[in-house]
């Protein structure tokens, strides 16, 4: 992926809005953070978040912008989520909305959000209160070393598909699953697997903007539907080396996120995505 301006690449409490990285987390018994790396939150400035504080005299000032080695990681995440917020503040002003822009914290360790206190367990995700995404930076690298899922629109997909869920807060559709799934609690898990293929379905939405800006390079797509299917419920408890059990199911399985990421990315249209019709899913 060609980010504009010259950038280059060289989760506990229990929050909605994940891409299931969590599950990744149980069901590998890996831990998430493995090797060295500044630890804490990195908020982004505005728009995209909070302006970080300037520290107290005597306190540490940290690793010179410069001489940070995760400065081409934080700068294509800050890039990929503010093209995506452009996307949807497209679509949205398109069928006469208006479209109030999520922030972005970048973190490793742990974080406290709007939902709680996260730990980098918790892998990144979407925090409706505060509407904000949450990205553990230490995830990247463990998409190529423990999930066979490398490469930088990978990342994307998985940004992609945290602001899908702001979308969904958006549009009322998350107020409404969470209103379905107290009434129905046998539904819950259905209708979890439908929110998420909906976010995944999202996500190809902004690839298709992507491509057609010219910004994508080649292999970029094929990273991102190995992110897809890495990361559905049946491939993760084969890993696990335990049965598949549907019933269990919160994201969907590889083939349904790699085609519902795909249905968006052929079409553009948000209208492609209703995963929530009785014979879509």
């Amino acid at each position: 992926m060609r980010p504009r301006g010259g950038m280059s690449m060289g989760r506990g409490v229990t929050v909605p809005g994940g891409l299931g990285l969590a599950g990744v987390i149980i069901f590998l018994l890996v831990q998430v953070l493995s090797g060295g790396g500044a630890s804490g939150a990195y908020p982004v400035d505005d728009p995209f978040g909070a302006s970080p504080q300037a520290p107290a005299p005597g306190e540490t000032q940290g690793i010179p912008a410069a001489q940070d080695p995760e400065r081409d990681l934080k700068d294509f995440s800050t890039y990929v989520f503010s093209s995506t917020l452009d996307t949807w503040a497209k679509v949205f002003k398109q069928q006469g909305n208006g479209f109030q822009r999520a922030k972005v914290v970048l973190y490793r360790d742990a974080v406290s959000t709007g939902c709680g206190d996260a730990s980098s367990a918790v892998g990144p995700f979407y925090c409706p209160p505060d509407q904000r995404v949450y990205l553990d930076l230490s995830f990247y690298h463990d998409m190529e070393t423990k999930l066979g899922a490398p490469g930088d629109f990978a990342w994307a997909y998985v940004i992609a598909h945290e602001v899908g869920h702001h979308v969904q807060e958006q549009l009322g559709t998350s107020t409404e699953v969470t209103r379905m799934q107290r009434e129905n609690p046998d539904d819950a898990n259905a209708l979890s697997v439908r929110l998420e293929l909906q976010a995944d379905c999202y996500a190809g939405v902004w690839a298709h903007s992507v491509f057609a800006a010219g910004d994508l390079e080649k292999g970029d797509v094929r990273e991102a539907i190995t992110a897809a299917g890495a990361v559905g419920d049946d491939r993760l408890q084969q890993q696990a080396g335990g049965r598949v059990n549907p019933d269990t199911f919160t994201h969907g399985t590889s083939e349904q996120r790699t085609d519902w990421f795909n249905r968006g990315r052929a079409s553009g249209s948000p209208d492609d995505c209703d995963t929530f019709s009785p014979d879509q899913v």
